[in-house]
């Protein structure tokens, strides 16, 4: 690497408090001229997009979460206010529940559970983690975001003793997402348990007239907020399933959306290199050959940003991960994405990036501002620990560069409400432009949908199950007996690990006596 590339590729905005070095990958000197033309119908698209076209054809959708920051620009007047009156709802909805004007039976609400799972936590997650201050928040917030019961009783023990006092947040666009719908059963329970009627604790985000939203309406929920099918979970964030944990929790919600305002306006300019989602998506699709032939290794140097990675997983895999283009041609699209922190990372893989396989590309994040204190310790003379951490961040570039692997580096000022909505409308776009480059629907999602089918298959295989051994209670089954009595003998597999599971849970009745072999094991009721 040398002076001369970096200054010709590094793209620096002082309002924006941005930056992205590019020169670390080789792409060479004709490359950005050469991808000029498809960066201009990506431009195009783009535009397209924004202005109310239908971006998502196999849903027929449009996709708007641009319009969450910039109401504006949505297409019609209606659109328009629902964006603006949903968010003075939400603000002034915090603001009654800071103040105790909406409290719970015995107060003020102290705590704040979220139910949700993929976008609808994700997102809310790194922002919480990103920008809360546990002992300055408004409200302490916990997740449930998976179907894991042992994962809701480690939530739930946190808040022993507590649920008075606590506001439950349920966010599901169809309200029939098995996950979500599981998580508010359990903590529906759990309010009864504590002799707390939960229709006084629990606010849905949803959409209209979604299973959820009928239930909440039938059991007077304290404050419904909506969902629009224009707006993926993904892309989620900067509406209510993101803005009204993150105001709940006390959280600059307006100086996010200014800062993905801010952003959004210099990402629209048409010009590769005054765009940084423009050159990082042009990065991505020369560090791949255009079609996933490397991972995304995401490094923030900072410890806020460790929920980062799997923010970008969730927003980057479900949106480029794709068999067919726009055209129905297989083209089996994506970039896989990994990472956790620096310096953590010194001590992790950082050995098999620099010495092992060379199929990836690195991205690194660097935060100039260490701490929001005055002064920091010197750990020796004239150095803090933040510079040791930058050093780090540097040297391990550096190394990388010695072996021949690339990366780019984006820097921000500071980690801070306008910074992290600078950082979430910078990757939507970039996720945008490199869709269009490879020529995919970045807005659907058919592949998930296939896994809950399955999922149901299997559930549906599970009552089959339970109900054949208690209609022959004392009867012992092998797996393969029990399948072929079910008229599943296809499916002997499942049928083995349905079997387990229930064996290992006292609850189900279900009783394992083991066999000479693994799979002569024979289960009862």
């Amino acid at each position: 690497m040398n002076w001369s590339r970096f200054k010709s590729h590094f793209y620096h905005n002082a309002d924006l408090g941005l930056s992205l070095d590019v020169s670390r990958i080789p792409f060479p000197d004709e490359f950005l001229a050469t991808m000029a033309p498809r960066m201009e119908q990506a431009f195009a698209a783009m535009e397209a997009l924004e202005k109310g076209a239908i971006a998502n054809p196999d849903e027929k959708r449009m996709v708007g979460h641009y319009w969450l920051r910039a109401p504006q620009l949505a297409p019609t007047p209606e659109l328009r206010a629902e964006i603006t009156d949903t968010l003075a709802a939400i603000k002034a909805f915090a603001t009654q529940v800071h103040s105790g004007a909406i409290a719970g039976p015995k107060g003020k609400f102290k705590n704040l559970l979220v139910i949700g799972i993929g976008g609808s936590a994700l997102g809310p997650q790194f922002v919480a983690h990103a920008l809360g201050q546990p002992r300055k928040d408004k409200l302490a917030v916990s997740f449930f975001d998976n179907t894991d019961p042992d994962g809701i009783d480690y939530v739930l023990n946190t808040l022993r003793g507590q649920l008075a006092k606590t506001l439950v947040v349920v966010i599901s666009k169809s309200g029939g997402t098995a996950e979500t719908r599981n998580g508010m059963l359990e903590a529906i329970a759990a309010f009864k348990a504590a002799s707390l009627d939960h229709a006084k604790h629990f606010v849905a985000v949803t959409g209209a007239g979604s299973k959820l939203d009928a239930t909440a309406v039938s059991e007077n929920w304290i404050a419904r907020f909506p969902m629009w099918d224009w707006v993926g979970g993904r892309t989620s964030e900067l509406c209510a399933v993101g803005l009204l944990p993150a105001a709940l929790q006390g959280l600059d919600i307006q100086a996010m959306l200014d800062g993905a305002a801010a952003m959004d306006v210099v990402t629209r300019t048409p010009s590769i290199a005054q765009n940084p989602a423009a050159l990082l998506a042009l990065m991505w699709y020369f560090a791949t050959d255009g079609r996933g032939a490397k991972d995304m290794v995401v490094l923030p140097y900072k410890d806020r940003l460790l929920l980062f990675s799997r923010y970008l997983q969730q927003l980057v895999m479900e949106s480029l991960g794709k068999e067919f283009d726009l055209q129905g041609r297989v083209v089996n699209q994506g970039i896989a994405v990994y990472g956790n922190k620096g310096s953590t990372d010194q001590h992790a893989y950082v050995q098999q990036l620099r010495e092992g396989v060379n199929n990836f590309f690195v991205t690194f994040i660097e935060v100039l501002k260490d701490r929001d204190a005055k002064t920091s310790l010197e750990v020796e003379p004239n150095i803090t620990a933040g510079d040791y951490l930058q050093g780090f961040l540097l040297g391990t570039r550096d190394a990388l560069s010695e072996k021949d692997r690339h990366s780019v580096t984006i820097t921000l000022a500071d980690v801070s409400p306008r910074s992290i909505g600078l950082l979430i409308a910078l990757y939507e776009r970039v996720v945008g432009f490199y869709a269009s480059l490879v020529g995919i629907n970045a807005y659907h999602q058919p592949g998930v949908e296939a896994g809950k089918k399955a999922a149901g298959g299997v559930i549906a295989l599970k009552l089959k199950l339970s109900a054949a051994l208690a209609a022959a209670p004392g009867q012992r089954f092998t797996a393969e007996e029990l399948a072929a009595h079910i008229g599943a003998s296809e499916q002997t597999e499942l049928v083995f690990k349905i079997l387990e599971h229930l064996a290992a849970n006292k609850s189900s009745g279900v009783k394992k006596r083991a066999g000479a072999h693994w799979h002569q094991a024979k289960y009862s009721r």
